[in-house]
């Protein structure tokens, strides 16, 4: 990917294009307020990779068994069957 990058960089420079102007191609920066745009571009590129992460350790997390493969437990357990006199 950077290579590709760097050969655009290349060809831009044959071109006799600044390297402000290959960068406006390379960010597509047609826009009237290129700050707001690169801010946008940060938080989406950083709000992405958040989602993702939790994707997959939400995932790990619903995967992951009560019990081992394999294994009959119960979770019912005697002092469930307490009668009721007990209780009080």
């Amino acid at each position: 990917m950077f290579e590709n990058i760097l050969l655009i960089y290349k060809i831009g420079k044959d071109l006799g294009l600044s390297r402000r102007e290959i960068n406006k191609i390379l960010l597509f920066d047609n826009t009237n307020h290129p700050t707001l745009y690169l801010v946008l571009m940060i938080v989406g590129i950083i709000g992405a990779v958040i989602i993702g992460v939790a994707i997959v350790i939400f995932g790990i997390y619903l995967s992951r068994n009560t019990y081992p493969a394999g294994t009959l437990y119960s979770t019912i357990s005697k002092k469930d069957f307490r009668r009721k006199r007990e209780k009080k």
